[in-house]
């Protein structure tokens, strides 16, 4: 498996709700990275957290239980 089929990614508003993000996720117990956001999906620069596509379910949970908001998750 390559690391595109690993992985999917969660944009957010903006670098606040990412950084956010990312320490609901590692609360959760969700391993993630804060990483640029990837040209195909937005050409506006920005952060969005990567996570394996195994965990897209518990964090889209962990998120909402904890009022983060996220624009959309995708699988890259």
């Amino acid at each position: 498996m390559t690391w595109r089929e690993r992985y999917a990614v969660i944009l957010v508003k903006s670098t606040a709700y990412a950084i956010r993000a990312e320490q609901v996720l590692n609360m959760s117990g969700i391993a993630c990275k804060l990483i640029p956001v990837p040209r195909h999906l937005s050409s506006n620069c920005g952060t969005c957290v990567r996570i394996e596509r195994t965990d897209i379910e518990a964090a889209k949970t962990a998120l909402t239980k904890n009022r983060v908001e996220y624009e959309s998750v995708h699988e890259i």
